[in-house]
């Protein structure tokens, strides 16, 4: 028998049903990466399975035991469940030894010395037990959260949810809890990981969950979903998370703004720094040094310039698309870079980027070279 059985879940609030009909089985040692659109049900899913939410219909089966059975004991059972949230929840008046050893001294009543000993083997395993001593407020936020992951390692469970672990921490701290999350899926603990990170989800899952329309849209191993999606719907969402788009609508837009939303796309989907500076580079030629200079000189108020960055497997094959259609007409149907090559510009583009032009006026793309 599975480990985990969710048979038509369902879960209604006042405003929503964020779970229509969820159907899912689980196996020992598995990692199930859950990905999805924000609001589709994935945290949800998760409460639901460990009761934190209590379902309005269906059946979640875990080792053999119906979790909605009122005669069920949920205390006992959730000791079986250990869960990382996205926001840690540590005790911060405590030290970060004493969070790990709460809940076996309260729940398995261990003694405290041997707790302690416990909770320094965890904080060991996570790389902090140097920490040990110190509030968490001392900690950073990576450490935070491999402080959680400790804490729920303590009561020995036989599957851990991980809810968003890493959307809460600033990129730098990603690869951290990350790194720890890895080596405990390489050492066979079931893990459920509702995650945006990626390059995750594709290396270390087992199988993937993607979560549309109230339900478990489409399951299966990493390559199917990422490489070969079957539905409509993931097809369309990996290509999403796979983009980075951005409006120019205003000749006064954001520009720094602009550039914190192409390097955080950059760090999901571990594009690296070269491959981020050549981006900004060339982005900053194209648009800043010719495109919106001509529509500033055309009063044209509003130039709408579309910029859509695309990366393929492990980083390659990444691609810039410019659309600047809309006030083309404005400088005479004529793109400079492309027609000068004595223009510095375009010496300075084509040295990160091919530059090809569109299939209509107004439409080139650029490819990145080796980075």
């Amino acid at each position: 028998m599975s480990l985990i059985e969710v048979k038509h879940l369902r879960k209604e609030f006042p405003n929503s049903t964020p779970l229509k009909d969820v159907n899912a089985s689980i196996e020992r040692g598995e990692v199930i990466s859950i990905i999805g659109p924000s609001g589709t049900g994935k945290s949800t899913f998760l409460r639901c399975l460990n009761r934190l939410e209590t379902p309005t219909s269906g059946e979640i089966w875990v080792d053999g035991v119906n979790m909605c059975d009122p005669a069920t004991d949920l205390s006992r059972m959730r000791r079986k469940m250990g869960m990382v949230f996205q926001s840690f929840n540590l005790f911060g008046h405590k030290l970060v030894a004493e969070n790990v050893m709460m809940a076996p001294m309260d729940l398995l009543g261990m003694g405290k010395q041997e707790a302690y000993e416990e909770a320094l083997r965890l904080l060991d395993r996570v790389g902090l037990k140097k920490q040990a001593l110190r509030l968490p407020s001392e900690l950073s936020g990576g450490q935070r959260q491999r402080v959680a992951i400790a804490r729920a390692l303590a009561m020995h469970p036989e599957v851990i949810l991980f809810d968003e672990p890493t959307s809460a921490l600033d990129p730098s701290m990603v690869s951290e809890v990350l790194s720890v999350m890895k080596e405990l899926a390489s050492e066979g603990l079931t893990m459920l990981v509702v995650t945006h990170e990626m390059r995750f989800a594709r290396d270390v899952s087992t199988r993937v969950f993607y979560m549309d329309q109230g339900e478990v849209y489409e399951a299966g191993p990493p390559e199917q979903i990422f490489e070969h999606p079957e539905r409509q719907r993931t097809h369309d969402f990996i290509f999403r998370v796979r983009s980075w788009t951005w409006t120019i609508d205003s000749l006064d837009f954001d520009y720094p703004q602009m550039m914190g939303s192409l390097s955080d796309f950059c760090a999901r989907q571990f594009l690296g720094r070269s491959a981020l500076n050549s981006t900004q580079l060339v982005i900053e030629e194209l648009v800043e040094q010719v495109i919106v200079p001509a529509a500033r000189a055309t009063g044209i108020d509003n130039p709408n310039i579309e910029l859509l960055l695309r990366s393929g497997e492990e980083g390659r094959d990444i691609e810039l698309h410019v659309d600047y259609r809309e006030f083309l007409g404005a400088i005479d149907g004529k793109y400079p870079i492309l027609d000068d090559p004595d223009d510095m510009t375009r010496k300075i583009i084509t040295g990160y980027a091919d530059i090809k032009e569109g299939a209509e006026p107004g439409l080139i793309t650029l490819h990145l070279k080796n980075h």
